[in-house]
């Protein structure tokens, strides 16, 4: 079955022009004005509308095991809910729990997914070391397209790496070509700071932004940069949420390090208000890590998007019911870490990004699609609307309102953090592997139709190096002719 969609204006993060284009087996096969559909093929009329790569949400935890509770969202609920926001891939974590084998809890993650309705790929977290985590993770790079590993600086006592950790992590990635990711968080810190307001008689919610105040994450976020500028390993900060870990991330990009910056659309858009709300459960559903931030922090992350220094938007999608939220009614350090967004990233950063002024269309493709497609090396199969990508796409309307909530979102999770938002713009058609998955307002959706997709590896370390030290070897000239000689390896000039 191929799909054509007519009329409709193509957006994409360098171009905006008329085009149609038709898809046929899961990838795009022209673009072009007037084109014949095929027999038999579906007609999507995005007259008015825009078409849009679909969107990538780089940073998301579905069925998550943690803090004693399991994340109510799974693949195959969470993949769906993204659809239904205009998101068609998502790259989740596999975290191992400390000591156990990395490709164990890899092969327990994949199992996880395989009821995924759209596709997925994986960061893959070192939560401890010796000689086998740097084993599997040549394999994970060799043999399973992983080239992303991410780092939790917080998290005390469970999966928290320290220095030694990072160092160990970091040189084995740059020698196999992946990017580190890392949690800003110093979790000595933060472990201080929460027994410390604990005894202080703050239990409630209101405690938790009090025991992981910006320093924390500052000081981190330029820890983790500094190791990797030592080491020569590019290096993602995801939920990138305050000033300080902005300033750390834009100066080591002046400095020409590669460093690159996830912002939370909720850090965008939500301050740490919510946190003194009287009721429990409307404080807690907000308790993620980082937390939201006092307000001014806001305008600071956009500017950061508008500047390119953060170059991504997230969700951290790990979702837990009041019921679940409750284990922390008298002691905020047990409440789970976690909040939704992933039917909604697409819809608030456009209301309040695109139809604000502070991006423009092609920026939002950007931050929402197109650079983790390319930071994570699986560009132009996706983030793209281009012949041969992955029919991908999401026809945007940009006249559509609601009012978020709730009782009404596909997300498994009794609250949403923009409960009672209303927007303008929004997702009126979804295509994933070039089928109609969301239209009218009705998912079409079959479990396990997601693909696992490979990401390949960047250039080694080493191969880097090694050209490095060949373009800057010295050369002797021939008294006896015009051209330079390279002088032998080895040997004396």
């Amino acid at each position: 079955m191929s799909v054509l969609i007519k009329g409709g204006t193509v957006v994409t993060a360098d171009l905006t022009y008329r085009a149609d284009v038709l898809c046929a087996d899961g990838k795009i096969q022209d673009i072009g004005s007037d084109l014949d559909a095929p027999k038999g093929a579906q007609i999507v009329d995005a007259g008015g509308q825009y078409v849009m790569p679909g969107g990538i949400d780089p940073h998301t935890h579905m069925q998550l095991p943690f803090m004693g509770t399991v994340a109510s969202e799974d693949f195959e609920t969470g993949t769906a809910a993204g659809l239904a926001g205009g998101t068609t891939m998502i790259i989740d974590f596999v975290i191992p729990n400390p000591q156990q084998n990395i490709m164990e809890a890899y092969q327990q993650w994949r199992e996880w997914a395989e009821k995924s309705v759209a596709d997925y790929t994986f960061h893959v977290a070192i939560t401890w070391w010796d000689d086998t985590v740097s084993q599997d993770m040549e394999t994970l790079v060799r043999d399973h397209g992983i080239n992303s590993f991410k780092h939790f600086m917080a998290y005390k006592g469970a999966i928290m790496a320290d220095d030694e950790i990072l160092v160990n992590s970091f040189s084995k990635a740059i020698e196999l070509g992946a990017i580190v990711t890392v949690h800003a968080e110093n979790g000595e810190l933060v472990y201080r700071l929460q027994q410390k307001i604990f005894d202080m008689g703050i239990t409630g919610p209101e405690g938790h932004p009090l025991s992981r105040p910006p320093e924390v994450e500052g000081e981190a976020a330029n820890r983790a940069i500094r190791i990797a500028e030592v080491l020569g390993v590019p290096i993602y900060l995801v939920h990138t949420s305050c000033r300080q870990a902005l300033e750390s991330i834009t100066r080591a990009r002046n400095e020409g390090q590669r460093v690159y910056g996830e912002v939370l659309a909720g850090h965008l858009l939500i301050d740490d208000s919510v946190y003194r709300d009287p009721d429990f459960n409307v404080a807690s559903a907000h308790v993620m890590s980082p937390p939201f931030r006092p307000k001014e922090n806001q305008e600071l992350l956009w500017r950061g998007l508008q500047s390119g220094n953060l170059q991504t938007t997230a969700t951290d999608h790990c979702c837990f019911c009041a019921d679940q939220k409750a284990a922390g009614l008298d002691d905020f350090r047990l409440i789970p870490n976690g909040t939704a967004g992933i039917e909604n990233r697409m819809e608030v950063l456009w209301h309040h990004g695109v139809r604000s002024g502070r991006l423009t269309m092609n920026e939002y493709v950007a931050v929402t699609s197109t650079n983790a497609a390319k930071i994570f090396n699986v560009y132009p199969r996706k983030g793209s609307v281009s012949v041969g990508a992955d029919a991908d796409i999401v026809v945007w309307d940009p006249a559509a309102t609601k009012t978020i909530s709730a009782r009404t979102h596909h997300q498994n999770v009794d609250y949403n953090i923009f409960e009672g938002m209303e927007v303008t713009g929004g997702a009126s058609t979804t295509i994933s592997q070039g089928k109609i998955v969301w239209s009218d307002g009705k998912l079409n959706v079959e479990r396990g139709a997601g693909n696992y997709i490979m990401r390949p590896a960047f250039a080694s370390y080493y191969d880097a190096m090694q050209k490095r030290a060949e373009q800057s070897r010295p050369q002797a000239v021939d008294r006896g002719s015009s051209r330079p000689q390279a002088v032998a390896h080895g040997k004396g000039g």
